[in-house]
């Protein structure tokens, strides 16, 4: 019989969770997880061990606490929440604080209060019944990342003065600490807004984080503070609002909600009244090549929930358009991590039965790099990534406007010229190009592979760093 520690990992949101536990006694505690709780079930399950304990590290700003559904499914299962920093909670569950420890079989795990990415924000250290004080593993919640640290500007200006203080302190007086040898497992992998470049792998040790994450580098507080502000990418605008729903406590489904299948007809009627935002989950060739005039085009890929949250709001209803019906439960799955969940029905057959059906199509033409490159002088060129991806280089002569803060900059553009879109593989380029013809664009195109294809074709690069492309 031995320890079980599996990290799951769950794609687009770049969030990491944790089972841990111990096949003797049979019981096992999940930390942090997400709404789409089958994964914990079915993994419990087969590790043979019992979820009997639901740990948050903090009140998460980026996804959809699945904590109570979780607690719904498996009667007896205790949710344990940080009552540090004086938060609260709209919802049944057990205050842990600084010292508070629990033990699974050989494996003890202690809260310690690790403030600064939030106030109530703890981590667990994870050690051996045996050798309580000498822990071999910290499962570090947003507070320390590999390359990265969990940014402290979320709760508003108000208070990242504090929690960038209570950070710098958490990270030198709290991780620095610690031996060498003591793996960290965070919250959140490569790709996530909750740190600044966080890096590809999905664990470290304190003895590599001590050498080499710049965060531990800056002794200086003022330095520390420049750095940990100036380097984070922009706030999704869906933050407060996760924050919000998980303190109150998310609405326990139980299942995955119910969606009307809507044949071609019916579903023109819906989009006519306007009974739901008209979203097409196809990815970027499919929809380019034939959609529903004004659909908004965000690709059934992991980071569909980051651009649902981004631009759709909750409490409108969706009316879904599919690559093919039996996607329904994946795609219903991506928009339940950032808390959708009302849709006003999907079109049975998708766009194959819409066509037949002699229904308008609409289209987005498809521009290679090369074409572009070859067009330059002609077009109007828009790249719609982050601003710290502009400026490590562009597309000479291109405008910028970063995706979520498109459709209020459109009118400072020229809608009667050919306009290409590109971001950094087509994705993102994909999902301007909707919104630019909702907005009125004559003619627009997306560019697939983007940035990426620009560079391997080893065209010019205007910004910085040029030289090093």
């Amino acid at each position: 019989m031995a320890l079980v520690f599996e990290r799951i990992q769950t794609e687009g949101i770049a969030e990491l969770s944790y089972l841990l536990g111990d096949d003797s006694p049979g019981v096992a505690a999940v930390f942090d997880p997400t709404p789409d709780v089958e994964k914990y079930l079915d993994l419990a399950r087969e590790k043979k061990v019992s979820i009997t304990h639901i740990f948050e590290t903090h009140i998460h700003a980026d996804l959809v606490s699945g904590a109570r559904e979780i607690a719904a499914w498996l009667a007896g299962a205790k949710i344990h929440l940080s009552h540090e920093g004086n938060a609260r909670y709209g919802f049944a569950h057990e205050a842990i604080e600084e010292g508070d420890r629990f033990t699974f079989g050989k494996t003890l795990v202690t809260v310690k209060h690790t403030p600064g990415h939030t106030p109530e924000h703890v981590s667990f250290l994870i050690a051996e019944t045996q050798h309580p004080e000498t822990p071999w593993g910290v499962l570090t919640g947003d507070s320390l990342f590999v390359d990265s640290a969990g940014r402290p500007d979320l709760l508003g200006s108000s208070e990242t003065e504090e929690l960038t203080r209570k950070l710098f302190d958490t990270l030198r007086g709290i991780y620095l600490t610690l031996p060498d040898s003591v793996a960290i497992f965070p919250a959140h992998g490569h790709g996530s807004p909750c740190g600044a470049d966080i890096g590809e792998r999905l664990q470290s040790t304190i003895g590599h984080e001590r050498k080499f994450n710049p965060f531990l580098q800056l002794s200086d507080f003022e330095k520390f503070k420049q750095h940990a502000l100036s380097s984070a990418p922009p706030v999704p605008k869906y933050y407060p609002r996760m924050k919000k729903v998980n303190a109150k406590g998310p609405e326990v489904l139980g299942r995955l909600p119910d969606v009307r299948p809507l044949p071609p007809e019916a579903f023109k009627e819906a989009v006519e009244q306007k009974a739901g935002v008209l979203v097409d989950t196809r990815l970027m060739l499919a929809f380019g090549g034939g959609h529903i005039p004004a659909a908004l085009n965000i690709g059934a890929k992991p980071m569909l929930s980051i651009w649902a949250g981004w631009l759709l709001e909750p409490d409108e209803p969706l009316l879904l358009v599919l690559e093919d019906d039996a996607e329904l439960p994946e795609v219903l799955t991506l928009f339940l991590r950032t808390g959708f969940t009302r849709f006003a029905g999907y079109l049975v057959g998708g766009m194959g039965a819409w066509s037949n059906a002699g229904q308008r199509l609409d289209r987005i033409a498809q521009m290679t790099v090369h074409e572009v490159f070859a067009s330059a002088e002609t077009l109007q060129i828009l790249d719609v990534r982050s601003p710290g991806e502009w400026d490590k280089g562009h597309v000479p002569g291109a405008i910028h406007a970063f995706l979520p803060d498109l459709r209020e900059k459109a009118a400072e553009f020229d809608k009667a010229r050919p306009t290409a879109v590109y971001c950094d593989s087509g994705y993102r380029a994909s999902i301007a190009t909707s919104i630019l013809k909702q907005e009125g664009f004559a003619d627009v195109r997306n560019v697939p592979g983007s940035w990426q294809a620009w560079k391997k074709a080893q065209f010019p690069i205007a910004g910085q760093p040029a030289e090093s492309s």
